[in-house]
Protein backbone atom coordinates (compact mmCIF):
# COMPACT_ATOMS: atom_id res chain seq x y z
CA UNK A 1 0.00 0.00 0.00
CA UNK A 2 1.08 3.59 -0.43
CA UNK A 3 1.81 6.17 2.22
CA UNK A 4 0.50 8.98 0.50
CA UNK A 5 1.98 11.63 3.15
CA UNK A 6 5.51 10.15 1.68
CA UNK A 7 3.75 10.50 -1.41
CA UNK A 8 2.70 14.17 -1.01
CA UNK A 9 6.37 14.67 -0.10
CA UNK A 10 7.37 13.36 -2.88
CA UNK A 11 5.36 15.51 -5.06
CA UNK A 12 5.98 18.59 -3.60
CA UNK A 13 9.80 17.62 -4.09
CA UNK A 14 8.99 17.16 -7.12
CA UNK A 15 7.55 20.54 -7.89
CA UNK A 16 10.75 22.15 -6.14
CA UNK A 17 13.15 20.51 -8.43
CA UNK A 18 10.91 20.97 -12.03
CA UNK A 19 10.86 24.74 -10.64
CA UNK A 20 6.89 24.28 -11.25
CA UNK A 21 4.19 26.56 -8.67
CA UNK A 22 4.66 25.83 -4.54
CA UNK A 23 3.01 29.19 -3.92
CA UNK A 24 0.12 30.12 -6.13
CA UNK A 25 -2.82 27.35 -4.53
CA UNK A 26 -5.13 28.88 -6.53
CA UNK A 27 -3.26 28.25 -9.77
CA UNK A 28 -3.13 24.94 -8.09
CA UNK A 29 -6.82 24.20 -8.19
CA UNK A 30 -7.23 25.30 -11.72
CA UNK A 31 -4.34 22.70 -12.51
CA UNK A 32 -6.49 19.99 -10.84
CA UNK A 33 -9.91 21.61 -12.54
CA UNK A 34 -8.05 21.37 -15.82
CA UNK A 35 -7.01 17.72 -15.51
CA UNK A 36 -10.56 16.49 -14.13
CA UNK A 37 -11.87 18.39 -17.26
CA UNK A 38 -10.07 16.28 -19.16
CA UNK A 39 -10.47 13.05 -17.30
CA UNK A 40 -14.23 14.16 -17.86
CA UNK A 41 -13.57 15.11 -21.95
CA UNK A 42 -11.99 11.62 -22.43
CA UNK A 43 -14.29 9.70 -20.69
CA UNK A 44 -17.60 11.21 -22.84
CA UNK A 45 -15.60 10.72 -25.85
CA UNK A 46 -14.68 6.67 -24.86
CA UNK A 47 -11.19 7.84 -25.34
CA UNK A 48 -8.17 6.57 -23.82
CA UNK A 49 -5.99 7.97 -20.87
CA UNK A 50 -8.90 8.61 -18.50
CA UNK A 51 -6.92 6.95 -15.79
CA UNK A 52 -4.11 9.52 -16.66
CA UNK A 53 -6.01 12.38 -16.45
CA UNK A 54 -7.24 11.18 -13.25
CA UNK A 55 -3.95 10.58 -11.56
CA UNK A 56 -2.80 14.13 -12.68
CA UNK A 57 -5.94 15.13 -10.41
CA UNK A 58 -4.34 12.74 -7.64
CA UNK A 59 -1.35 14.18 -8.50
CA UNK A 60 -2.28 18.06 -7.41
CA UNK A 61 -4.69 17.68 -4.54
CA UNK A 62 -1.35 15.84 -2.97
CA UNK A 63 0.66 18.43 -3.81
CA UNK A 64 -1.39 21.11 -2.62
CA UNK A 65 -2.28 19.11 0.73
CA UNK A 66 1.85 19.50 0.94
CA UNK A 67 2.01 23.14 0.28
CA UNK A 68 -1.11 23.89 2.67
CA UNK A 69 0.24 21.31 5.19
CA UNK A 70 -2.83 19.32 4.95
CA UNK A 71 -2.20 15.73 5.94
CA UNK A 72 -4.72 14.03 3.15
CA UNK A 73 -4.35 10.32 3.65
CA UNK A 74 -5.84 11.20 7.64
CA UNK A 75 -8.76 13.47 5.81
CA UNK A 76 -9.58 10.68 3.63
CA UNK A 77 -10.02 8.44 6.04
CA UNK A 78 -11.74 10.73 8.30
CA UNK A 79 -14.01 11.14 5.71
CA UNK A 80 -14.80 7.57 4.88
CA UNK A 81 -15.90 7.20 8.16
CA UNK A 82 -18.12 9.99 8.05
CA UNK A 83 -19.37 8.78 4.89
CA UNK A 84 -20.16 5.46 6.63
CA UNK A 85 -22.35 6.68 9.10
CA UNK A 86 -24.07 8.97 6.80
CA UNK A 87 -28.03 8.38 6.22
CA UNK A 88 -29.43 9.24 2.83
CA UNK A 89 -33.31 9.20 0.96
CA UNK A 90 -33.33 8.21 -2.73
CA UNK A 91 -35.77 10.53 -4.99
CA UNK A 92 -36.02 10.80 -8.62
CA UNK A 93 -34.80 14.11 -10.60
CA UNK A 94 -37.34 14.99 -13.12
CA UNK A 95 -35.54 13.31 -15.82
CA UNK A 96 -36.08 10.29 -13.43
CA UNK A 97 -32.31 9.46 -12.58
CA UNK A 98 -31.66 8.71 -9.10
CA UNK A 99 -30.62 11.64 -6.61
CA UNK A 100 -29.10 11.09 -3.17
CA UNK A 101 -30.37 13.70 -0.26
CA UNK A 102 -28.78 13.48 2.91
CA UNK A 103 -30.80 12.84 5.94
CA UNK A 104 -29.45 15.61 8.79
CA UNK A 105 -29.31 14.02 11.99
CA UNK A 106 -28.31 15.91 15.53
CA UNK A 107 -24.50 13.22 15.11
CA UNK A 108 -23.83 14.88 11.05
CA UNK A 109 -25.58 18.17 11.13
Amino acid sequence: MVDLKELQKEIYKNKVEKGFNTTDVAIEFCHAHEELSEAFHKFNKRQDGVAEELADVAIFLLGMCEILGYDLEKEVVRKVEINKNRKYKKEKSPDGKDVFIRIKTDEDP
